[in-house]
């Protein structure tokens, strides 16, 4: 598999260095240069697969001239050991559940595959598997800091850092990247999600820095952490009925749009899909280039849907180079709605009532947006699915005011939530981030 920058278009690399890497020396992000078609008897054979068979054949798609087909079941099958159940909800629109794995969010698949596709890397580009001891830097807005921490705990030759707004997650996200302890560390920083973020990509411009420590990325900025976020998209089309799989809808709850650009990258494979819906809360900076055709970057605002709360998305930039940067082109696959916070919680409460089905936040604002689109008359004949990302019982503070009882704690919450919090408390300041990296690698070697 062949990758090349969105910076600069001429830097290619593979699969393999792209996953060690993270971002591209010259600070893009990589993008295949083709994406493979399918061939039709694959999306034949697909309603009669299981979750792992589909990674398999679209892995294979991806990278089996780099990886030996044997080796790409080995990662697959120990990385995907839950599925991604489709519910339906209402007449027309089902969720599509991707909170069945450890960590209860979406997060579980693109972070377990790439945990183990950079064991994999490692072990093939290095002589030494421990010639060096990476460290994975990541930045969090809630789920991916405990889908990255459960994924790449006590994995030998990696160490996690994890930066996370302070405040700005909930007590169980919190909790679930910050108890791991081994080879996890969780920096509380006193910002926004989006200044985690900006400290984080500064970290990879740090060529002093790059030195003394080997650094590398685990949210959606990597190559291997977005790729498996395509699956699930084979997976829910799978489930339809077959006359239901003609008009579809896939309706994705935004933020960093990792979780979109793997939908996109389904569809260019061949995916039939008759149109994809961007989902955002108040940070609005993608409903907003669609109507206008200018991207501007905006300051986050705190919602409901903690998780979404991005006003400077990473990779739009790769959305922007998949369509050449052709705007038209992006409206006509992607529809993008934004849903305010009241309309967030008033659809959970309504949902629940009339349907008897629990919304997390981040699938409230995907289901009142796809509820809406649904209503114009061109895609009255259209069935939607939405992704379901997070259970709900990790945003019970939200949840259960609006919907007045109890949501049961999942066995693994009730487990983490009695493990002692341990994080490291930073000021918004990148000296503070740098120096603590720095320490924390010396004591690491000694």
């Amino acid at each position: 598999m062949r990758l090349y920058s969105t910076a600069t278009k001429t830097l290619h690399t593979d699969f393999l260095h792209a996953t060690l890497r993270g971002l591209a020396e010259d600070g893009g992000l990589w993008m295949p240069l083709a994406l493979p078609r399918l061939p039709r008897e694959v999306f034949e054979e697909l309603p009669r697969m299981g979750f792992v068979d589909v990674a398999l054949h679209v892995f294979q798609a991806y990278i089996g001239d780099e990886v030996p087909t044997s080796d790409i079941h080995e990662i697959v099958r120990d990385a995907f050991t839950f599925d991604a159940p489709l519910v339906r909800i209402s007449e027309r629109i089902y969720a599509l559940e991707l909170f069945h794995g450890p960590t209860l969010a979406f997060k579980d698949f693109g972070a377990r595959f790439m945990a183990r596709a950079m064991s994999y890397a490692r072990r093939r580009l290095f002589s030494n598997p421990m010639h060096k001891d990476l460290c994975v830097l990541v930045a969090t807005s809630g789920d991916t800091g405990s889908a990255v921490a459960h994924g790449f705990w006590n994995v030998p030759g990696i160490r996690v850092v994890i930066l996370y707004p302070q405040g700005k997650v909930s007590d169980v996200q919190e909790r679930q990247l910050t108890t791991m302890g081994g080879n996890i560390t969780a920096l509380e920083i006193q910002g926004s999600f989006d200044d985690c973020q900006a400290l984080v990509k500064r970290a990879f411009h740090d060529t002093e820095l790059a030195t003394s420590i080997e650094l590398t990325s685990a949210n959606s900025i990597n190559i291997a952490r977005l790729l498996p976020q395509s699956l699930y998209y084979f997976r829910g089309w799978a489930q339809l009925a077959e006359q239901e799989r003609k008009n579809l809808i896939f309706c994705t709850p935004s933020g960093n749009f990792g979780n979109l650009t793997g939908g996109l990258f389904a569809y260019h494979m061949g995916l039939p899909v008759q149109r994809f819906l961007a989902a955002t809360n108040r940070n609005d900076t993608f409903p907003r280039f669609l109507q206008s055709g200018v991207y501007a970057a905006q300051a986050s605002v705190e919602t409901p849907s903690n998780a979404m709360d991005v006003g400077n998305p990473s990779n739009f930039t790769r959305i922007y180079a998949l369509y050449n940067g052709d705007v038209d082109a992006i409206r006509h696959d992607i529809a993008a709605i934004s849903i305010d916070d009241e309309e967030t919680l008033h659809t959970v409460a309504r949902v629940e009532q009339e349907y008897g089905y629990v919304l997390c936040p981040h699938t409230a604002v995907g289901y009142a947006a796809l509820e809406r689109l649904l209503s114009e008359p061109f895609y009255r004949s259209s069935v939607g699915i939405v992704l379901a990302t997070a259970h709900p019982a990790k945003f019970t503070t939200a949840i259960e005011p609006v919907i007045g009882k109890p949501i049961p704690f999942p066995q693994q919450l009730q487990e983490c939530m009695h493990k002692e919090k341990q994080a490291v408390l930073l000021p918004n300041s990148y000296d503070h981030v740098r120096s603590y990296l720095l320490e924390l690698y010396r004591s690491v070697l000694l």
